[in-house]
């Protein structure tokens, strides 16, 4: 999957039920999607914190290739968030964490940004999974050629896909290389106590951490430990 900017729990839930996550920022770089930007809720209600970053034409960069335009977004973001879950329950748990991941922000490129992000929040919530790039293999090919020569390369006999690539995935390719491909499952997500209004499920997991602390694996779905939707 491409990297993304403090993803949502499901993005973790991928992350977490696999051997090896595959970060896939050879691709095109999107606009005013989730590479560089992410909901949280705030008093005033859904607030998308957004790294500034240097966009081209439409079709002319790569996720790996966009950098970002102003060094000073990350303490803006940090102040947004403070001020959003300063009166959460877990909150002065993960502040000094968190709070660090933002200070020590210096990176030119978004992927590097995301990457250092990921590995962290991974660290929080216990995951152990074994994160690389997409360049860290030399694969060939467009689209599903080229997932499945990721996966062969990478020595896999299961792919995990987001449901969405439903709508591109050529799925006889991988049967023909041996390889499973499953797809997750975003449902069945229970709530949890959540400031700031009525429950959202699509925003950033840093909401999930400082409303649920060490019991955030309990909303989640690839833990094997959730409590009952109500």
């Amino acid at each position: 999957m491409q990297s993304n900017y403090i993803p949502w729990k499901g993005y973790f839930d991928i992350i977490n039920r696999v051997d090896e996550f595959i970060l896939f920022d050879d691709r095109q770089y999107t606009r005013r999607d989730w590479r560089n930007r992410n909901l949280i809720k705030t008093a005033q209600g859904l607030h998308w914190l957004t790294i500034p970053v240097h966009a081209k034409g439409r079709y002319e960069q790569r996720i790996d290739e966009t950098m970002i335009s102003e060094p000073e977004w990350a303490d803006r973001h940090w102040k947004t968030i403070a001020g959003a879950y300063g009166a959460a329950p877990f909150f002065d748990q993960y502040r000094e964490p968190v709070a660090a991941l933002y200070k020590a922000s210096g990176e030119e490129r978004l992927s590097d940004v995301n990457r250092r992000f990921l590995d962290a929040i991974c660290g929080l919530l216990g995951i152990r999974t074994r994160l690389t790039w997409s360049t860290d293999y030399t694969a060939e090919g467009n689209r599903t050629e080229r997932l499945v020569d990721l996966c062969r390369l990478a020595g896999a006999t299961e792919y995990l896909s987001g449901p969405a690539a439903r709508a591109y995935i050529e799925e006889d390719r991988f049967r023909d290389a041996g390889i499973e491909l499953t797809y997750m499952d975003y449902s069945g997500y229970p709530e949890y106590p959540q400031l700031h209004g009525p429950f959202e499920h699509g925003v950033s997991i840093v909401d999930l951490l400082f409303n649920t602390g060490p019991d955030a694996h309990r909303y989640m779905n690839s833990f094997g430990a959730q409590v009952s939707a109500p």
